[in-house]
């Protein structure tokens, strides 16, 4: 495909990031997309620790507040934020064989996460869900040092655009839509480029 596409920064232990998502799959603008994974939040644990105090009460916040802003998603509170390189890794190595294993690792990995707590630092939750995609680790879904210099690179645009949040879309004239924007802000955001 030769068209330019919007580019996607996304984080898999936001949910914003997580309903902008599943907004898009449900549109049908995914494809309209390239889905970079980046971390917003680099410093936290692997494996993944529940979160308590002031952490616990800021992640209740964010999740009725996606609640708000995405009424129906379905969203569970989980116990705490995963570390996501590795998934993030996982996806471009998937992105290798098959751009469309790779979304749908993208997708299960953000259900994974928000729908069943699931820590997704952890190699055999992500190996599950390589499998449940139609992948597989021998060889080609294997994350390599090239997949990791992709993760890189991907990360470092990111930190180009000079915003530090996600979900960021970052169309081809480099117009920015920012955050969990209102179906309204999606529509005319993609309506632009048709």
């Amino acid at each position: 495909m030769n068209e330019k596409r919007n580019l996607l920064y996304s984080d898999f232990n936001c949910p914003f990031c997580y309903a902008m998502h599943e907004r898009l799959y449900e549109m049908n603008l995914l494809d309209r997309c390239e889905w970079r994974g980046v971390q917003h939040a680099s410093h936290l644990p692997r494996p993944m620790k529940p979160w308590q105090g002031s952490l616990g009460a800021e992640l209740r916040h964010e999740v009725a507040v996606v609640q708000r802003l995405a009424p129906g998603l379905p969203i569970v509170l989980p116990s705490g934020k995963p570390n996501t390189k590795p998934a993030i890794e996982q996806a471009v190595a998937l992105r290798r064989r098959d751009p469309s294993h790779m979304m749908a690792f993208v997708r299960e990995t953000y259900r994974a996460f928000w729908c069943e707590g699931r820590d997704i630092s952890d190699p055999e939750v992500l190996r599950q869900l390589v499998e449940q995609v139609g992948g597989s680790l021998d060889g080609v879904g294997t994350v390599n040092g090239e997949d990791r210099q992709v993760a890189q690179e991907w990360e470092s645009a990111w930190h180009t655009t000079g915003q530090a949040g996600v979900p960021l879309i970052v169309s081809p004239d480099h117009y920015l839509l920012v955050g969990c924007a209102p179906l309204e802000d999606v529509r005319r955001f993609f309506s632009r480029q048709s």
